[in-house]
């Protein structure tokens, strides 16, 4: 691999993954839309590191077991919206690997303090999101997802390349995992 910049996300469950995706693909500009939703732990590794990197990743999922992210509230990013989530095991894994990273982290993920969130509209007027974030905070109601794994993506100037993906062990069954509630309005029409 290249000098290229790795980035490195929290895989979802796959329902919780796919209902993310719908709403992105329903509010995100079509023209700037590469990606399907993701969680991001961190932005821009270097690619010329991508063994140690993958060793890493590949060791920190290997005994750790699938655990639960609380989406807790609708997120105004100014020029977008996300749901912002929490977890102490997610960010305990997080600061883990940044120890292990520290002289490989750039600056933004040096300086990330979250919060953890899915980003289903980004790069829109601002009069615009605030529109988005008032239809999806009236309709929200807290949930709550699965972390199931690490992913691994090579950054290709606008879309991403999967590189990798390390599941975690899975846990004891607890009940059945929710995402948020979101209104019928929110999705898009099938």
């Amino acid at each position: 691999m290249d000098d290229s910049a790795l980035i490195v996300t929290l895989q979802m469950d796959a329902l919780s993954a796919g209902r993310f995706t719908a709403l992105r693909k329903a509010h995100f500009p079509a023209g700037r839309n590469w990606l399907d939703a993701h969680i991001t732990l961190f932005h821009a590794l270097p690619g010329a590191y991508a063994g140690d990197i993958l060793g890493d990743i590949a060791q920190a999922a290997e005994n750790r077991e699938s655990f639960v992210l609380q989406v807790e509230r609708v997120y105004f990013l100014g020029a977008g919206v996300a749901y912002a989530m929490s977890s102490p095991e997610a960010m305990a894994l997080r600061e883990d690997l940044a120890r292990c990273w520290r002289s490989l982290l750039g600056r933004q993920d040096r300086q990330w303090r979250g919060p953890l969130h899915v980003t289903v509209q980004n790069k829109v007027p601002p009069a615009e999101a605030k529109q988005l974030h008032a239809t999806l905070e009236s309709g929200f109601v807290p949930g709550a997802i699965d972390a199931i794994g690490l992913q691994v993506w090579e950054y290709l100037g606008g879309p991403w390349r999967p590189v990798a993906t390390y599941p975690f062990c899975e846990r004891p069954a607890t009940g059945t995992r929710l995402p948020p509630t979101l209104s019928p309005g929110d999705m898009p029409a099938s």
